[in-house]
């Protein structure tokens, strides 16, 4: 039963490709073997069912009848920077594994401003890779910004931020979503290790930043930016299809857990939509109470800046 079910999903996978050779060219079998299998005069082995599930991104919970009890992945750690480039990688290959096309849209619940947002040639973006570094590395010695030289991440991050900022997008924020980067950049200039004039370029990239937020939440269709008053926000984010479905779960800093059980991504995307309800759209709400959402914001980079 559950080799036919795996046969069936991938199926659906390949289209009009033939079933045979694919399974064939995958586990590296021949032509005849494959069709004992496709045809179901053989079974399967353990690894063989594993290798297939992987390569064609088949969930496994499915095969799994406890409703308590689901298989998941999680992304590699990142302790250093080579670490945090395939943490990158990795992330377009979940985008390039998603039904972008039509009817995806990405929930980001923004305890921190989302990550896509800072993946760029600005000192901002370097200088949130510097805490990240020094964050998650244990052995990480602290070296002043002025002498960190991350490498180019230029052609994956700008990839990533693009796929992004092109679905559907709803983020919620809060007051505090914008208190993690000016706590960080007050923390580095009391230790020295940020300069008075470094802090305040990162500061004015951050304002600029928060303005196109700003702009994107008045002109942009397709984004839709939320205040939760009421509910702590927690860095999850929801990739939402009704064909497949993706929640990724915080598991620190720079790694996620990854869940596609129909049954969780159905209770998440009720989690979500629940949370919308009792959230203020900063889309619709009209001009007043957008700015007013925006202005808290500036005033918070302002006093930070005039205490630099």
């Amino acid at each position: 039963m559950y080799q036919e079910r795996l046969l069936k999903e991938i199926r659906k996978k390949i289209g009009d490709r033939s079933l045979n050779d694919e399974i064939s060219n995958i586990l590296n079998i021949s032509y005849d073997a494959a069709h004992r299998r496709t045809s179901l005069k053989a079974k399967f082995s353990f690894e063989e069912a594993l290798e297939l599930a992987k390569y064609y991104q088949i969930s496994l919970n499915q095969f799994i009848s406890n409703d308590h009890q689901f298989m998941v992945q999680k992304t590699s750690a990142v302790t250093n920077t080579e670490d945090l480039q395939s943490f990158f990688k990795n992330n377009l290959s979940v985008f390039e594994n998603l039904p972008l096309s039509n009817g995806m849209t990405i929930y980001y619940s923004a305890k921190d401003i989302p990550f896509f947002y800072t993946l760029s040639d600005t000192l901002l973006s370097r200088f949130k890779i510097y805490v990240w570094m020094n964050l998650l590395n244990s052995k990480q010695v602290f070296i002043p910004f002025l002498q960190f030289s991350p490498p180019s991440f230029e052609p994956d991050t700008q990839a990533l931020k693009n796929k992004y900022e092109a679905q559907n997008v709803v983020e919620l924020w809060n007051d505090m979503t914008i208190t993690s980067i000016l706590q960080q950049i007050s923390f580095y200039f009391d230790t020295g290790l940020l300069l008075r004039n470094e802090a305040k370029i990162i500061l004015q990239e951050l304002k600029e930043l928060i303005k196109y937020i700003e702009q994107k939440t008045e002109n942009d269709p397709k984004f839709h930016l939320y205040e939760n008053e009421l509910v702590h926000l927690s860095n999850d984010i929801f990739f939402h299809h009704p064909k497949q479905s993706l929640f990724a779960l915080p598991a620190n800093m720079f790694g996620y857990i990854l869940i596609n059980d129909p049954k969780t991504c159905s209770e998440t995307l009720n989690y979500f939509e629940h949370q919308i309800k009792n959230c203020k759209s900063l889309n619709t709400a009209g001009n007043r109470d957008r700015k007013k959402f925006f202005n808290k914001i500036h005033e918070q980079i302002e006093n930070l800046n005039k205490n630099i």
